[in-house]
C-alpha cells in the first residue's frame, strides 16, 4: 500500500511521535536515554532545528520542533540511525527498533502550540509514571527556563512568565493530540482575521480597538480565538501584547 503524504504546515512547528517497534522499549536505562539526548543535542546542531518540548516515554518519544533549512523526514533519519546503531551495539542485537515512519503534525495556531507542550509534558502522568509532569526526569518541563542547549523556550517566553508556564503545564485537562485522521488546523489569513475582530468590536483601526473598554475588548478577543485567530496574529492586528491576550483567553 502506498504510503500518503505527510502532512505539512506553514509554521515549520511539528508535533513528533517516534515510537518502537511493535511498541516495545527502546530505552531500558537512564544510560540509553542520555544517549539519545546526547545525539538530540548533536542533530539540533548540526540540522539548525528549534526543539520547543520533549519527553522520553518507555517505548515512545515525543518531540515538538520548529524545523529551518532541513526537513522532518532527514532530521529523524540521522537521529534513528545513530541511537539505532549504538542500542543494537550496547544490547547486542540486530534489526530495526523505531517503527517505520515517525508520525507527525502541524502546528499552525498558538493555542495549540500551549495545549501540544502542555499534552507532551503530562504524558508521563497520564502513563502512571508520577504524580506531578514536573517530577518526570526526562522530559523538558523540570528546567524549562534554563538555558541547556537542548531546548528553546523563547517562544513560550513571549507568551508567559515561568510561574505561569508551571500552572499551565500542572492543569488535568483531558487532550486528543496527534490525531492523524483529523484535518490539520488551517490558520487565518490576516485580512480575514482582522475582517472578524473588526465585525465584532466595530473598530476601523487598531487604535480605536486599543481605545475599547477593557471588558469589550477582552469579549472580541475570546470571541476571535474562538474564530481560529492565533494569540501572535491578534497582537500583530491589535496591538495588544501576547501576555495580555493569553491571559484573557485562558482566564
Amino acid at each position: 500500500m502506498p504510503r500518503t503524504a505527510r502532512i505539512t504546515g506553514d509554521s515549520g512547528i511539528y508535533h513528533v511521535m517516534l515510537r518502537g517497534i511493535n511498541r516495545q522499549r527502546i530505552f531500558e536505562d537512564d544510560e540509553d536515554r542520555e544517549r539519545f539526548l546526547e545525539i538530540l543535542k548533536k542533530s539540533k546542531e548540526k540540522d539548525r532545528f528549534d526543539l520547543l518540548a520533549w519527553c522520553l516515554m518507555p517505548n515512545h518519544v515525543h518531540l515538538l520542533i520548529h524545523e529551518n533549512e532541513v526537513k522532518l523526514g532527514s532530521i529523524f533519519r540521522r537521529i534513528g540511525a545513530s541511537y539505532v546503531y549504538w542500542y543494537n551495539g550496547k544490547y547486542e542485537r540486530t534489526g530495526h527498533l523505531f517503527q517505520d515512519r515517525f508520525k507527525s503534525e502541524p502546528v499552525e495556531d498558538d493555542a495549540y502550540f500551549l495545549t501540544v507542550i502542555r499534552y507532551i509534558h503530562r504524558n508521563p502522568v497520564k502513563a502512571g509514571l508520577c504524580e506531578r509532569p514536573e517530577d518526570y526526569a526526562y522530559s523538558s518541563l523540570k528546567k524549562y527556563f534554563e538555558e541547556d542547549g537542548l531546548h528553546d523556550s523563547n517562544m513560550v517566553r513571549e507568551m508567559m512568565d515561568e510561574e505561569q508556564f508551571m500552572e499551565w503545564n500542572a492543569q488535568a485537562v483531558e487532550e486528543k493530540c496527534m490525531d492523524m485522521a483529523e484535518q490539520p488546523r488551517k490558520r487565518l489569513t490576516d485580512s480575514r482575521a482582522w475582517e472578524l475582530i473588526r465585525r465584532s468590536s466595530g473598530c476601523e483601526t487598531m487604535a480605536e480597538f486599543q481605545r475599547l473598554e477593557r471588558g469589550k475588548r477582552d469579549a472580541v478577543l475570546r470571541k476571535a480565538m474562538k474564530g481560529g485567530v492565533s494569540i501572535r496574529q491578534a497582537s500583530r492586528l491589535t496591538g495588544i501584547s501576547i501576555g495580555v491576550i493569553y491571559r484573557v483567553v485562558s482566564g
